[in-house]
């Protein structure tokens, strides 16, 4: 009989009590995803990690809070007017880095300046090439989108001594400013939360007794980074079996996760009952196979992003088709951030210094939500630019 996730009635138990809060896990009978106790909470002292599945459910009903209000920069330079900035895409099928990208558009548009967005067409001579293009441009400043810059090692080196300055998105392993390879700043959660919250969500939504794969792309030093913490955090429940770590290119999901969704499936069988990748695309790209497979979307094994969060995450969540939850970035508000960190560059002040918070968009909280974005970013980049 297959398990079943109800997190919208683990809502209303969280706002009882906190051991509730263990209401994310439902009824069910497969391995890895017992069914719950006499009051609708799963029995923590039958865990094999009791202390660890606490502190994971606790961790997760934090995050999973809504309506987060802005805690950004309220004050900075005003804006640099007549500033032009090329985004650099490792590839524009990435769908956060695609969200990003129009979040730094509509920024743009904002403050008044001009944006050109260039593919790097997810491959390294195709980015090497589109940085090189940026380059030519001579724009004000440049944003290296989701791709390592020591991989772009001459040009960036080139942007450095032309006086250019650069900001990543996703493209070295911590938020904030880097000094090898020399970026003005980098913009993203840090990366220990998202691992640590994804990995909690499976101890949480298990009991302690999941049977998980992860999808990474161990090109991406971020990704790799990301995905060994995941494998750690798993690590210390006793109960989590890590069955299988896949490495799959990004730009290689569409062609390569369907095999290997089916081989996992043959090799695993019940086994499997949780997943969690480096990027949403990844169940994306998996669901035909677990559907051919005969698998219910609603069932396992249950699936979380460890990253972006793009609209089709969020619509496979609120269907329960193949996702059940994803660890989204403010693409949009990151995309503002990315304009305002240039213009304190411009303006020769330092960066933000701001990180964004870890959040959770599950069943549960989905609603009819897209994306997830903090309160009134908008609204305090403006005040900021424009003292509005």
């Amino acid at each position: 009989m297959g398990a079943r996730i109800d997190l919208t009635r683990s809502r209303f138990r969280r706002r009882a009590s906190v051991l509730a809060l263990a209401a994310v896990v439902a009824g069910g009978c497969s391995r890895g995803a017992p069914g719950p106790a006499p009051d609708g909470a799963p029995d923590r002292a039958a865990s094999p990690c009791p202390a660890v599945t606490d502190t994971a459910v606790r961790a997760v009903a934090r995050a999973e809070a809504v309506n987060t209000p802005w805690d950004g920069p309220t004050t900075g330079p005003r804006a640099v007017p007549g500033k032009s900035v090329v985004f650099v895409a490792s590839t524009m099928t990435n769908p956060g880095v695609a969200g990003t990208a129009n979040g730094v558009r509509e920024a743009a548009r904002t403050i008044g300046w001009r944006v050109r967005v260039i593919d790097g067409q997810g491959t390294p001579s195709g980015i090497r090439s589109a940085m090189g293009q940026a380059i030519a441009l001579r724009p004000s400043g440049i944003v290296i989108g989701g791709f390592d810059p020591n991989s772009v090692a001459q040009q960036v080196g080139n942007a450095n001594d032309a006086g250019i300055p650069l900001v990543g998105w996703h493209a070295t392993r911590s938020p904030g400013p880097s000094a090898n390879p020399r970026l003005f700043t980098n913009v993203t959660s840090r990366v220990e939360d998202v691992a640590r919250i994804s990995a909690y969500w499976i101890i949480a939504t298990s009991n302690g007794r999941a049977g998980a794969v992860i999808f990474t792309d161990s090109s991406i030093p971020f990704a790799e980074n990301k995905s060994q913490l995941i494998r750690k955090t798993l690590q210390t429940c006793s109960g989590v079996k890590l069955l299988a770590y896949e490495n799959i290119p990004l730009p290689d999901t569409g062609i390569r996760m369907p095999v290997v969704a089916s081989s996992l499936l043959s090799r695993l069988g019940e086994r499997w009952t949780h997943s969690v990748a480096i990027n949403d695309v990844y169940f994306a790209d998996a669901a035909p196979a677990l559907r051919a497979a005969g698998r219910k979307g609603s069932g396992p094994p249950y699936a979380i992003g460890a990253g972006d969060g793009d609209p089709s995450a969020f619509q496979r969540i609120r269907n329960r088709q193949f996702q059940q939850a994803t660890v989204p970035e403010p693409l949009n508000a990151q995309g503002g951030q990315i304009i305002d960190e240039l213009n304190r560059a411009f303006a020769g002040r330092p960066p933000s210094g701001y990180v964004t918070p870890v959040h959770l968009t599950t069943t549960g909280n989905v609603g009819n939500t897209t994306s997830w974005e903090p309160r009134g970013y908008r609204e305090a980049y403006r005040r900021i630019w424009f003292g509005q």
